[in-house]
């Protein structure tokens, strides 16, 4: 499959029924997670989460999850901006935008080869039974997380504080 200048941005159901499609062999990772404000330790994932199949597909989570996840206040850009940021990384191939708190359900509908967290993930993630029952491969990549969100977000507000 070749890519166009920024990577589709897809519906779940219609991004899995474009990879059943695919005929060329391909090998498919996938990545997941807020991306709000895109840092270096998200590129870093990303690339690392690339360097595990032919095309990378990211599923970023959607406004509402991330505000469960992540508290009042987030996400700072929300998941359309997300998604075309992400979109136009070299390295993603497909992303999507996802409602469920976890990627379970993604893993499911696009039965990717390779499942790819965040070394923070080390002592577990949530989609482990799944990606384990389905036979999907689990990979911790980026290396050491140096950069979060949370935190650029309060040296932010420290700098702005009198």
């Amino acid at each position: 499959m070749s890519r166009p200048d920024a990577a589709p941005i897809l519906e779940p159901e219609e991004l899995a029924e474009l990879l059943r499609r695919r005929d060329d062999g391909s090998s498919v990772a996938l990545a997941n997670g807020c991306f709000d404000l895109l840092h270096l330790g998200h590129l870093r994932f990303l690339e690392a989460a690339a360097a595990e199949a032919d095309l990378l597909v990211v599923g970023v989570n959607a406004d509402a999850t991330v505000t469960a996840l992540k508290g009042p206040g987030r996400p700072v850009l929300p998941a359309d901006e997300r998604a075309r940021l992400l979109a136009a990384l070299r390295m993603v191939d497909f992303v999507t935008v996802f409602a469920e708190p976890t990627a379970d359900r993604l893993i499911e509908l696009l039965q990717p080869d390779v499942h790819c967290k965040g070394t923070d993930y080390a002592a577990g993630t949530p989609e482990q039974a799944t990606a384990r029952r389905l036979g999907v491969r689990l990979a911790l990549v980026g290396g050491p997380k140096i950069r979060n969100t949370r935190d650029i977000l309060a040296s932010i507000r420290e700098r702005r504080s009198p």
